[in-house]
């Protein structure tokens, strides 16, 4: 059964940057497509960027991109989520998903995906 922690949260202040970690057990991460998701208080989750399986392709949400980058290490059986130029309207709590049927391929959408952690807290503030 796989099993992802998120970590990397904290209190930033704007125009900060932080790395979010993804890491798993359980089952090897290449298999599968994963996201980073956000959500901020009395709003919808929304998908920031994925990556699909064996780091075939990636995408991002427009107001994200260029600001942030995904990436894998295989050997840490680990995926990252590096934000740069971070703004208050960033703050929310941060969750990877993963999934193995979206074989060559990623979505930004959150039913694509069946396998979550359980978060991270991103706070930007001065």
């Amino acid at each position: 059964q796989l099993q992802l922690v998120e970590s990397g949260g904290g209190l930033v202040q704007p125009g900060g940057s932080l790395r979010l970690s993804c890491a798993a057990s359980g089952r090897t991460l290449d298999y599968y497509a994963i996201a980073w998701f956000r959500q901020a208080p009395g709003k919808e989750r929304e998908g920031l960027s994925c990556i699909s399986s064996w780091g075939g392709g990636t995408d991002y949400l427009g107001s994200v991109k260029g600001r942030f980058t995904i990436s894998r290490d295989s050997a840490k059986n680990t995926v990252y989520l590096q934000m740069n130029s971070l703004k208050p309207e960033d703050t929310a709590v941060y969750y990877c998903a993963a999934e193995d049927s979206l074989v060559g391929l990623c979505v930004l959408a959150p039913r694509g995906y069946d396998n979550w952690g359980q978060g991270t807290q991103v706070t930007v503030s001065s």
